[in-house]
């Protein structure tokens, strides 16, 4: 890592400059239909609407990671129900019992509009293959034993 000196209003302003790390891109490999992408957008808008888009983008890595994952069901819509509408689930907003419908306008076009973005073009993984995720504010038994790969927003994320 490599130093840098800028001139910034008669000040110094040092910033650290990396090599371009090695992006991973998520793209759907497998066919996804107008059911994954409104499943995307619920889980999207559920898990992340107060994240911005980074956010979401990291929700929406970990289930197309997921879905690559020999592990997990092989479908959007089945990541994202999987374990049923009772817990142990693996989205919580799922297994709630509380209504799933949008209830704030602005944030559900943001979370289809990026949903369908995704399915249609694919993005970077902020998370770096992160297939497990949860918020600050909860210590879930399972993260002492995942390797920690990104903190955006208010959650950490693990491979």
């Amino acid at each position: 890592i490599a130093a840098d000196q800028h001139q910034l209003s008669g000040s110094t302003v040092e910033t650290l400059s990396r090599p371009p790390a090695k992006q991973i891109v998520v793209q759907p490999r497998k066919p996804v239909d107008a059911e994954d992408q409104q499943c995307l957008a619920e889980a999207l808008y559920w898990e992340a609407r107060g994240e911005g888009e980074d956010g979401m983008l990291a929700v929406a890595s970990v289930i197309f990671n997921r879905v690559e994952d020999d592990r997990f069901p092989d479908t959007v819509c089945g990541v994202i129900y999987d374990g049923g509408e009772t817990p142990p689930c693996q989205f919580s907003w799922w297994c709630d019992g509380k209504n799933d419908r949008p209830t704030e306008q602005d944030a559900w076009i943001a979370a289809t509009k990026l949903a369908k973005g995704v399915i249609a073009g694919g993005h970077a993984d902020p998370t770096k293959g992160a297939l497990f995720y949860h918020h600050r504010k909860v210590r879930p038994e399972w993260a002492a034993n995942k390797r920690l790969s990104a903190k955006i927003g208010s959650h950490f994320f693990y491979q």
